[in-house]
Order: C-alpha cells, then sequence, then structure tokens
C-alpha cells in the first residue's frame, strides 16, 4: 500500500514538473543570480528588467495569439521602425504648419501610426487567406518592404521632431519608481489574456490553430479570425515603436532590428507550439520574464554581444526541445 501511495505521489510530482518546467527552471536560474551576481536581486535592478522586456514583450503577447492561430508575423521588427518614423515625422510635419502645437501634433501622429500598423495587418490578412501564401512568407518579404519605407520617409536619418513629454511614454516612472514600459508590458498581458481566456474570439483562435477544417464547419469564419490576430499583433507592434521612439526621443529606419525573433523566442519558450492551438499568456509571460532575466545576468556578468546571439539561439533550441517534450508527455498522459 505504502508502495503504490510511493508511486502515486511521484507520478504527481512527476507530471507536475513536467507541466511547470520553464517556471521551474526560472526560479532555479533567478536564485542562482541572487547567489552569484551582485546587485541581480535589488529593486532597482528588477523593475529595470521589466523596463527593457517592455518593447518586445508588448508584442510577444499579440504574436501568442498569432502562432495559437497557426500563423507567424516576421514583419513586427520593422513594423516598430515604421511606426517611429512616421510619428516623428508627422508630428514635425503637423507643427512646421503652424496650425497646432508639437504637443498636440504628436497625439495625431500617434494614431495614424496606429492606423497604419492595423492596414499593415490587414493586408498581411488578406494576402495570406486570399492567395494562401504562407504568412511565413508573405510577413518576411513585408519585413523588407517596411524597413524600406521607413528608410525613405527618414531619408535614413533619424527624426527627432518631437515634444518633451512624449518621452514619459517610453522612460517615464509612476510614483518616481514603477517604469511607465512596465504598465504597458501588464496591460498587454491583461488585455490577451481575457482575449483568450474570456471571449469568443479566443476560443476561435484556438479552435483554427488546432484544426482549421473542423472550425470552419463548426461555423467559425477562419478567415476572419486570421485576419483580426494578423491586425491585432501590428498594432501592438506599432505601440511598441512608439514606446521606443520615446525612450530615445526619434525615430529611425534602424530601429526593431531582430526584434522578431525575440519575440518569437519568448512566445515559444513560454510553450506556446508552433503548430498552433496550444499556448497560453502566462506562459509567454515566463517567456518574456525567462529572456529578460537571461539578458540582464548576461550583462551583470559582463557577457559580449556576440556571446549573448549564441546564448539566445541555443535558448531557443533547448526551449522547443524541452516543450515538445512536454507536449508528448501531456498527450501520452491524457491517452
Amino acid at each position: 500500500m505504502e508502495k503504490v501511495q510511493l508511486r502515486d505521489r511521484a507520478d504527481r510530482i512527476s507530471q507536475i514538473s513536467k507541466r511547470y518546467m520553464m517556471e521551474i527552471i526560472l526560479i532555479i536560474i533567478v536564485v542562482v543570480l541572487i547567489v552569484t551576481a551582485p546587485g541581480f536581486f535589488t529593486l532597482g535592478n528588477i523593475l529595470n528588467i521589466f523596463r527593457n522586456v517592455a518593447i518586445t514583450g508588448v508584442i510577444s503577447f499579440a504574436m501568442t495569439m498569432v502562432i495559437i492561430g497557426g500563423e507567424i508575423d516576421l514583419s513586427v521588427g520593422s513594423s516598430i521602425a515604421l511606426s517611429a518614423v512616421i510619428t516623428s515625422t508627422v508630428t514635425g510635419k503637423l507643427a512646421a504648419t503652424g496650425r497646432m502645437s508639437m504637443d498636440s501634433a504628436v497625439w495625431i501622429a500617434m494614431l495614424i501610426a496606429l492606423l497604419v500598423g492595423a492596414c499593415i495587418g490587414l493586408f498581411n490578412g488578406f494576402i495570406r487567406t486570399k492567395y494562401n501564401i504562407p504568412s511565413f512568407i508573405a510577413t518576411l518579404a513585408m519585413l523588407n518592404v517596411l524597413y524600406g519605407v521607413a528608410a525613405i520617409i527618414s531619408k535614413g536619418f533619424p527624426v527627432t521632431t518631437l515634444p518633451n513629454w512624449y518621452n514619459w511614454i517610453g522612460a517615464g516612472r509612476f510614483f518616481n519608481l514603477i517604469p511607465v514600459p512596465a504598465l504597458w508590458l501588464a496591460i498587454a498581458f491583461i488585455f490577451v489574456y481575457i482575449i483568450m481566456n474570456k471571449t469568443t474570439l479566443g476560443r476561435e483562435i484556438y479552435a483554427v490553430g488546432g484544426n482549421p477544417e473542423a472550425a470552419r464547419l463548426s461555423g467559425i469564419n477562419v478567415k476572419f479570425v486570421k485576419i483580426i490576430i494578423l491586425m491585432i499583433v501590428q498594432i501592438f507592434a506599432a505601440f511598441s515603436g512608439i514606446i521606443l521612439s520615446a525612450q530615445v526621443m526619434s525615430g529611425s529606419s534602424t530601429f526593431g532590428r531582430g526584434y522578431e525573433m525575440e519575440v518569437i523566442a519568448a512566445v515559444i519558450i513560454g510553450g506556446t507550439s508552433l503548430s498552433g492551438g496550444i499556448g497560453k499568456a502566462w506562459g509567454t509571460l515566463i517567456g518574456i520574464i525567462f529572456m529578460g532575466v537571461i539578458n540582464n545576468g548576461m550583462t551583470l556578468f559582463g557577457v559580449g554581444d556576440f556571446e549573448k546571439y549564441v546564448v539566445r539561439g541555443l535558448l531557443i533550441l533547448g526551449a522547443v526541445m524541452l516543450n515538445t517534450i512536454q507536449l508528448q508527455s501531456l498527450q501520452k498522459v491524457k491517452q
């Protein structure tokens, strides 16, 4: 009897460890850094981690919806650049007319940047659903197109026509303590969590990603769902461009280079399956924190930029392997 109880307890522990594998690994890494990295476990450094991951983190939550829905968007990095350039350029152009101050013009510029992001997502979704071109190919092409457009608008130089208060969006602090970008990260998490767990759209996204044909036969408008998620991720990318431009008080066509890989890495590390139909906003939050902690730890240990690329690549590969093992184990348990 005792052997049976011990075996059952061991099985439960094994299942829990497999289900929360990334959380356990993250805790272990944090404990190691607390012990070995001076200055890691301080309030200032912890808040700094959340500030640093905010730009890619905001997009990561939206990308979770996209990947769960069976699609992917590789153009989010270039959308950051285009959004930043549009915001800065339109602000300067409107203020130059003399009809409004720069303080007022930047609001219109931000709205235009977000609308452009929505239009880009709509176009990506149209190409994907109308012509059945894989989103990987369509958004890879858009990655180059959007960087080119940003460079043409800015003429290859940073655009700095922004009001002083605008810096608060990307570098301000609440109560002189909490970074404003961390607030945007929290809002993005809450938004995606509610959509995916509390709404019909969320259930439809899971259904479309799991089995598009079955979803269609059950009455779900598969094309509409795909277009919506591709629009949402582009709007989030545009907003991240606004945050970044506010941090450095300029817009540049060089912004966002390689950010799409960091976004996808955080989503994959968080347990979202590239095959679609599986994933959670909470898992992506863990993935974002994981990436932020690793990057912060490497900085504290003085790891070079080139070595960081190697570590990130190995992390992505390791995360995919762990998630594959985890999913296989869970499927065996269900069977």
